[in-house]
């Protein structure tokens, strides 16, 4: 018997920093669904890392529900989208809710970052300013734009990318999970190669480590994702690890095209 060869290669790797006292970030990842999410939490005492810990725990669950109902088969883009958007929608709500029952977690909230690949595409929606970045051949770019103070300024005109890495003011988010009782994800679907490599960060890595370099490192190490993992991590500490670091790999070994013919029945779960 023909072994079955694996769609995916999958690493994550995490560290308090070298400033934090603990580290609010969280993240997950599943190959035998084709799902990597990541939250990097805030908040006072735990409640970042309570935040950030209830995203990465409800979408991978809720999603690998929906894998055995068989309910994910022959999804159309926005069937994914409206999906993931649904995701986020709930863990907002979850975050909040825990928020304004329990004071010793209010006003926490946390970033999101999930990714879903189906078939020859990938859907990713985000909330926040974690990234997914796509590696490709000699490329690297962004497939999130940030939801940040900063990112406006720069959209605007009134700062470039230079003042932007040198502000004080990077950790101002303008869309968050858990912040406000309703939330709209950014959520947006990409064709996939064979061969592509997808990074989930916080920004404790992409604050301390250009783009360039991330690209170089994961490109140089793509045989051995857990070490490129463990050398992005290292990189960020080494350049001053201000923040806590966190990245999920995921490597595009083989693409499954859909199924055609089926259709999905999702509309309960969307409510």
């Amino acid at each position: 018997m023909t072994p079955e060869i694996k769609q995916f290669d999958m690493a994550s790797a995490t560290d308090v920093g070298r400033v934090r006292a603990h580290n609010e970030d969280s993240m997950a990842a599943d190959p035998g669904i084709g799902l990597a999410t990541l939250a990097d939490g805030m908040g006072g005492y735990n409640a970042g890392e309570v935040a950030s810990g209830i995203a990465v725990a409800m979408v991978p669950t809720e999603m690998r529900l929906l894998m055995d109902k068989q309910a994910l088969k022959g999804l159309k883009d926005e069937d994914v989208e409206a999906l993931i958007t649904t995701q986020a929608s709930k863990v907002n709500t979850a975050i909040y809710t825990a928020a304004q029952d329990q004071a010793q977690y209010a006003g926490m909230g946390t970033t999101l970052v999930i990714a879903y690949w189906h078939g020859d595409r990938v859907t990713v929606g985000h909330l926040g300013d974690s990234r997914c970045y796509r590696l490709r051949g000699e490329e690297i770019k962004a497939l999130t734009r940030d939801h940040s103070w900063i990112q406006e300024q720069i959209d605007a005109g009134l700062m470039t990318y230079e003042q932007a890495r040198a502000s004080k003011k990077k950790n101002l988010v303008t869309r968050a999970c858990g912040i406000d009782p309703n939330v709209v994800p950014e959520v947006h679907t990409h064709d996939v190669v064979a061969g592509d490599i997808y990074v989930l960060c916080s920004d404790g890595l992409y604050d301390m480590v250009p783009d360039e370099d991330i690209h170089l490192t994961v490109s140089s190490l793509k045989s051995n994702l857990p070490l490129a993992a463990q050398q992005l991590l290292q990189q960020a500490n080494d350049a001053g690890g201000r923040d806590n670091i966190t990245v999920v790999l995921v490597h595009v070994l083989k693409v499954a095209h859909a199924p055609v013919g089926f259709f999905a029945r999702l509309k309960n779960w969307f409510k």
